[in-house]
């Protein structure tokens, strides 16, 4: 199958870079290059190896962070949203929650714990997330917190998220301990659910985000935190700010820090 390609022989390193620069990379090409005389294309071919079997990785965890939602499917349910919560511990600005429902038919290769990944990496696959499922948001302000505290606004914000997707969902799968109150949908709760199950993954990429979004736009109101660094969250910068100015009408008052 190597005929495929072309004489890399009669090419400059230089020109089989730009060659491969939209090539899919196969097991064939690999072998190919790596046939090569000189050391520079060989490297070529292990790096593309490495690639390889990257993608490999991150396919074959699709594949087993979907066992779960597919098995509910086997059984009857057909919408099972995933839901996560982003910002339970900043001192200021809104937690955010987010529930979604996966195509199985349309994966999203390399969902993953939002944590875990880049700022570059998960707005790409916020972008797909958004493109290929579907979504729900719901929030709870800093006042809602300060009221019916952070537990119980984070809840709201989840149920909020449930009832954006607008959806007669069969089942929902929930990050971490603590099942949702008073839900009228089935539901389960998965410790480490993020990095377990995909619609829970992309749940908690859609809801850090998005958050994300919010606490930088109020970054620009309220520079003197230095919201775009710290998020909200209680840091030494975050915490000489609020000594300084005080709070803001986006501060938790109820947390004992502000």
């Amino acid at each position: 199958m190597n005929d495929q390609f072309p004489d890399f022989a009669n090419m400059t390193i230089k020109e089989i870079k730009q060659y491969l620069e939209n090539k899919d990379i196969s097991v064939d090409l690999i072998q190919k290059l790596a046939g090569d005389s000189r050391t520079g294309v060989v490297k070529l071919s292990q790096q593309l190896a490495k690639k390889l079997k990257k993608r490999k990785n991150i396919i074959e965890k699709w594949h087993i962070n979907n066992k779960y939602e597919a098995n509910l499917r086997n059984i009857g349910y057909k919408l099972i949203a995933g839901i996560d919560e982003a910002g339970r511990g900043p001192l200021a600005g809104p937690v955010v929650a987010a529930a979604v429902i996966l195509d199985p038919n349309k994966p999203i290769y390399g969902l993953d714990d939002s944590k875990k990944l880049s700022a570059k990496k998960r707005n790409i696959l916020f972008t797909e997330i958004n493109k290929k499922a579907t979504v729900g948001i719901g929030k709870a302000n800093n006042q809602e917190i300060d009221k019916i505290n952070i537990r119980n606004a984070t809840f709201l914000a989840m149920k909020r998220a449930l009832d954006d997707i607008n959806r007669e969902i069969d089942y929902v799968l929930v990050d971490g301990n603590a099942a949702i109150p008073d839900l009228k949908i089935e539901q389960r709760t998965v410790v480490d659910g993020d990095s377990k199950i995909n619609a829970i993954s992309a749940a908690s990429i859609i809801a850090k985000v998005t958050r994300d979004k919010i606490i930088f736009d109020y970054a620009e109101q309220y520079p003197e935190y230095n919201f775009k660094s710290n998020k909200g969250y209680g840091t030494a910068e975050h915490i000489e700010a609020l000594e300084k100015y005080g709070s803001s009408p986006i501060h938790r008052k109820s947390f004992k820090r502000v």
